[in-house]
């Protein structure tokens, strides 16, 4: 309790990201309750990406002082709170960037384009979005079990009303039913998975358990395997990992379009965050017996293997663009997760640089197929890949990007998938994980066959409708940056990757010490 009450007013200035998104939450919720029925939401919409930008300026503010006095001291790069429970440093604040970028291009996106049947509730849907996303930056930033839990329930929490926000819904209910009860379940395993780590170790701070890892498997071996794999379990059900992505297709289904844009990136990539700062900080120090360190990560690539085979051959099958995606984004999450399972040595000490790219280009072309895929559906008024048909007649800047956006998520240059895939392919080779490579080689390969499909809808087939389709003006802005930007880590790699690398310090971002 001691440790609790240090808090001060120098101390906030650090949490004035976090503050920024709590105050425009709570601001905004009473604004729209005072707000006339006969008023556009819009506004609110407007206001939750202003509060999305003036918290990533606070993110930059602080980014850049660490900058300048971690040049003198390295150690003053990282500012901890509360005991170490909470911790401010560039790994933290480049998952807060993603987070808030991506949000509000997102909501930017919604503007306009969305259906008063798709969110009837635009007011609470913009809103909303602020909670969760603050829930994702605490799990960024967290160096103690308790306040990542914190950070997860609170992102599950909203992100559950948000999935049914569509209330007159039958997919919308049953998706969001679906997946309170497996967030609900994945909570349990982790929290499971942390209670036996904390009983071990005796703590629940990160550098604790770190520390005491080598004690507790001299002593208690076996329960260290339970808790790990509890929390695996866990994560791989919160991140639709294979084979525990059954409810990732009729969750992205049924959620409004929007919704599940949040779902596939921000949420995704939070529980990322969570995932790697845990085994990074607790697994990463169970050297005194490698047989231990070794399945650990053996588990972790088994499941990355088995992601991206299972979600690629599933996409081959699906129809519905929503559920094509979802599976999508299974394949992908494999592929996230593999920098995590190779060995961090001399010569591959990029793990964080390899995730980071490749997350950052799967933002921007999630977002924006997303994007128009809102545009198309509100067009045609159906979201199955026939919905496309013609489009490059009906809208053909559009199209134009759509087929940016599909060559990314396909691995073709020169687009930041492209290069985002060869980092982590060329991590994996020199680790010596070859299997791991042939199998993210081989199934890349088959992915063209399902982004293929769009293209052949988009310019080979003719549609019901010849009808010019509008795209609202900031949907449009959102695509077009999405696409600029995947275009320019396609052009520009190792200057990004470069920058990532020099802002980024093991020892210091990442290890809680």
């Amino acid at each position: 309790m001691e440790t609790l009450q240090t808090l001060t007013w120098t101390d906030a200035w650090y949490l004035a990201p976090e503050l920024t998104l709590s105050i425009f939450a709570v601001v905004l919720a009473i604004l729209d309750l005072f707000l006339p029925r006969s008023w556009n939401r819009n506004l609110i919409g407007w206001l939750t990406i202003l509060g999305l930008a003036v918290a990533a300026v606070f993110v930059v503010w602080l980014m850049l002082d660490f900058k300048n006095a971690g040049a003198a001291n390295p150690e003053a790069s990282v500012h901890n709170l509360l005991g170490v429970s909470y911790r401010v440093d560039d790994y933290g604040g480049l998952l807060k960037l993603l987070f808030l970028g991506a949000s509000a291009f997102i909501v930017l996106a919604s503007l306009g384009s969305t259906r008063n049947s798709d969110i009837p509730l635009k007011g609470e849907f913009y809103y909303f979005v602020l909670p969760a996303v603050l829930g994702a930056m605490v799990m960024a930033s967290s160096g103690d079990l308790i306040t990542l839990f914190v950070g997860l329930e609170l992102l599950s929490i909203t992100s559950y009303i948000l999935v049914g926000m569509r209330k007159r819904s039958g997919l919308s209910a049953e998706g969001a039913f679906k997946y309170l009860v497996t967030g609900g379940t994945a909570s349990a395993f982790i929290l499971y998975g942390m209670s036996f780590l904390y009983g071990v170790t005796g703590s629940t701070n990160l550098a604790a358990i770190g520390n005491a890892m080598p004690g507790a498997i001299a002593d208690y071996r076996a329960l260290v395997y339970v808790a790990f794999f509890l929390m695996t379990a866990g994560f791989a059900a919160k991140l639709a990992l294979a084979p525990f992505h059954a409810w990732a297709a009729d969750v992205y289904e049924g959620a409004p379009t929007p919704v599940t844009s949040f779902l596939a990136v921000v949420s995704k990539a939070a529980a990322f965050g969570m995932l790697y700062r845990i085994f990074m900080n607790t697994a990463y120090f169970t050297k005194g017996d490698p047989m231990v360190q070794k399945d650990l990560y053996l588990a972790l690539a088994v499941l990355a293997a088995t992601a991206m085979i299972v979600g690629t051959a599933g996409a081959l099958r699906q129809h519905n663009v929503k559920r094509l995606l979802a599976l999508s984004g299974v394949a992908n999450a494999g592929i996230l997760l593999t920098p995590l399972t190779l060995q961090l040595t001399q010569l591959h000490s990029s793990l964080f640089s390899e995730f980071a790219y490749y997350l950052l280009a799967y933002a921007f072309m999630n977002i924006g197929a997303f994007a128009v895929l809102t545009v198309v559906s509100r067009g045609s008024g159906n979201e199955s890949l026939s919905g496309f048909a013609g489009l490059y007649y009906r809208a053909p800047w559009t199209a134009a990007g759509m087929t940016v956006l599909l060559c990314s998520l396909a691995g073709l240059p020169v687009t930041g998938g492209f290069f985002g895939k060869l980092f982590i392919l060329f991590g994996t080779v020199q680790t010596g994980a070859y299997w791991l490579a042939a199998i993210l080689l081989a199934t890349t390969v088959v992915s063209y066959a399902v982004y293929f499909s769009f293209i052949r809808q988009m310019y080979m087939r003719s549609g019901s409708d010849d009808s010019v389709i509008r795209v609202p003006g900031p949907a449009a802005v959102s695509i077009w940056i999405c696409v600029a930007a995947t275009l320019v880590l396609g052009f520009m790699p190792k200057p990004i990757i470069g920058w990532i690398d020099g802002l980024f310090s093991i020892p210091y971002d990442f290890l809680a010490r």
